[in-house]
């Protein structure tokens, strides 16, 4: 008796987590809408658009194609860097497409689709403050989003160096303005509009601190969705969508003039 109790104990918890792995995909479905989470601060990937106050940008593009493949509509949702992963493990929303690198340790929290670009990440400084390369800033301070793939890598490959992180770009940008800081820690593309708009005030040091694989991110344990979030970005792929999207925030009629040079790779490459 025991034992049928054991097997029968068993046999709906499968059912029941089978059920929860396919609820959120379905969710979406009924609901007709995809909640996308896209920061709200950083050009030319989420911002507010100065005319009409909405948030723009090539991570809300990205947002809004996703669910177009998946037959719904958008419902867009703005987040902090820190709250990214957060926002998915708690299920507030169904997919962030937010400056989201891939790195292990997000991993074990969150679920990853193919990544869609690369960057690096750099670090900038001011021009004529005698520094050249990244090595310069071994032991000074370096400004980073809190709980942003620059924060973490500046820790890995500088690690006598001060880190002081901020809750957005800007503020962190301000920090580099006003000396707190020697360095900027940010990815190439948050990172071209204060170099190219700064009148050579600021600049890239050479080098890098690493190449970041940026991709979509989904709870974890949701396989459907999975699936059909990484078929939806593989379609979009192959049509030139992403392309599209890339050179509309990124290309060279943009001021940030940025290649995209790596294509939709899959998560598993980057997992080894």
């Amino acid at each position: 008796m025991k034992a049928q109790i054991a097997l029968a104990a068993t046999v709906l918890s499968f059912a029941v987590c089978t059920s929860a792995y396919a609820d959120r995909l379905a969710d979406i479905k009924a609901r007709g809408t995809l909640i996308c989470a896209t920061l709200t601060s950083s050009e030319p990937l989420g911002f507010q658009d100065p005319e009409t106050r909405q948030v723009v940008g090539f991570d809300v593009d990205m947002c809004g194609a996703v669910a177009k493949q998946l037959g719904v509509k958008l419902e867009h949702k703005g987040v902090s860097v820190e709250a990214r992963v957060p926002e998915l493990a708690l299920g507030r929303v169904d997919l962030v497409s937010a400056a989201l690198g891939y790195t292990k340790e997000r991993a074990e929290q969150i679920d990853f689709t193919s990544s869609h670009y690369q960057t690096p990440i750099k670090l900038i400084a001011h021009s004529n403050g005698g520094f050249n390369k990244v090595e310069d800033l071994a032991e000074k301070r370096i400004s980073a989003n809190k709980g942003s793939t620059p924060e973490l890598f500046a820790r890995r490959a500088l690690p006598k160096a001060t880190i002081l992180t901020f809750q957005d770009t800007p503020a962190a940008f301000l920090a580099l303005a006003q000396n707190k800081v020697q360095g900027l820690a940010l990815s190439q593309p948050s990172g071209v509009r204060f170099v190219n708009e700064s009148n050579g005030q600021y600049k890239f040091l050479d080098g890098s601190l690493a190449w970041e694989p940026t991709a979509l991110g989904v709870k974890k344990n949701e396989p459907a969705l999975l699936k059909a979030v990484n078929e939806a970005l593989d379609k979009m792929e192959k049509s030139g969508e992403i392309d599209a999207l890339w050179t509309k925030w990124f290309g060279p009629k943009t001021k940030f003039n940025i290649v995209r040079e790596k294509k939709l790779t899959p998560i598993s490459t980057f997992q080894s």
